[in-house]
């Protein structure tokens, strides 16, 4: 299948990174390549980092961005590794960075995948796919209780428990080996009248085990945190969220390194050596416009942020 991606809240991604044409980039999930193809084009003597733990995606760039290569650097890992490439690329600062966390059009389109409710294929899920460990690990090998807090932490899914205990219960007569199979569980755990007032009811559970298959939160405000401290003065960080909570964690990680010192205002000098590292540019997150709504539905749920450095 060919990877095309139509990328979200485009013009307003760029525009809020400023991109100074001389500057280092970073591009930590580079997906389809349609941020860091508008970033590359707005460069002159700079640099772009490009990063995925998707194979298909970097060499799908690879030939989107043919003409800007010996402007862009690939890296293939998980974007949360990136500092300690930077590392060996002796860069120390970035003019900005920007991560998408959304899942890229193509795999959720690619049947094979298996991120998708929609259609039946093996369950899988995994965003690298030279990883052993899969949706259907987590289906088969979890025990009921490890279900219910990945349905509820990273699925908020009401009916976690409900849906954890059938799927013990039906893993013991077969393996549940489809995507196909495990929607057709989940539907059948929720009431009639509910089952779909709000969107197909397994999208919850779905993203939930992507979320827990690919470690998707594990440590993510620490690394937007840490990815922020590395801009220059005046750089710009731009992040992309889909659910609500990695907007949460984003959120927080930004409100924590805009404040200042947090001591007791009676005490006649700062203890505790706080300092302002941002200004936070967006304080409450960009979404879709209806135009843009119009074209591509699955920017429905896409919140942009932007920080600066001071």
């Amino acid at each position: 299948m060919e990877f095309k991606h139509v990328s979200v809240l485009y013009e307003e991604t760029i525009e809020g990174l400023n991109v100074n044409p001389e500057g280092i980039y970073l591009d930590g999930t580079l997906g389809g390549g349609g941020h860091s193809e508008a970033i590359v084009k707005q460069l002159t003597t700079g640099k772009l980092i490009c990063n995925d733990l998707d194979m298909i995606a970097i060499n799908a760039s690879k030939e989107r961005l043919a003409n800007y290569s010996e402007k862009i650097i690939y890296v293939h890992d998980d974007y949360k590794n990136i500092l300690t490439h930077l590392d060996e690329m002796g860069i120390e600062k970035l003019d900005g960075a920007l991560l998408d966390l959304g899942i890229s059009s193509p795999q959720i389109d690619n049947p094979e995948r298996g991120f998708s409710y929609m259609k039946d294929a093996p369950l899988d899920m995994r965003m690298d796919r030279d990883s052993s460990f899969s949706a259907r690990d987590v289906i088969n090998d979890y025990s009921e209780s490890e279900l219910i807090r990945v349905f509820r932490d990273y699925g908020e899914e009401k009916f976690a428990k409900k849906i954890a205990s059938k799927i013990v219960r039906d893993r013991q007569v077969k393996p549940i080996e489809t995507t196909g199979e495990l929607a057709t569980l989940i539907e059948k755990c929720y009431p009639a009248g509910y089952r779909f007032k709000f969107g197909h009811p397994a999208k919850r559970v779905f993203q939930a085990v992507r979320i827990e298959v690919n470690g998707e939160l594990d440590g993510l405000q620490e690394f937007v945190t840490n990815l922020t401290l590395r801009l220059k003065k005046g750089g710009r960080i731009a992040i992309i969220t889909f659910h609500s909570l990695e907007d949460r964690i984003v959120k927080n990680a930004f409100v924590e390194l805009e404040k200042d010192c947090i001591c007791d205002k009676r005490l006649p000098v700062c203890v505790c050596g706080k300092r302002k590292e941002i200004n936070i540019i967006t304080r409450k997150p960009i979404t879709a416009s209806e135009e843009e709504l119009a074209k591509n539905k699955r920017a429905e749920s896409a919140k942009l942020r932007v920080a600066e450095r001071v």
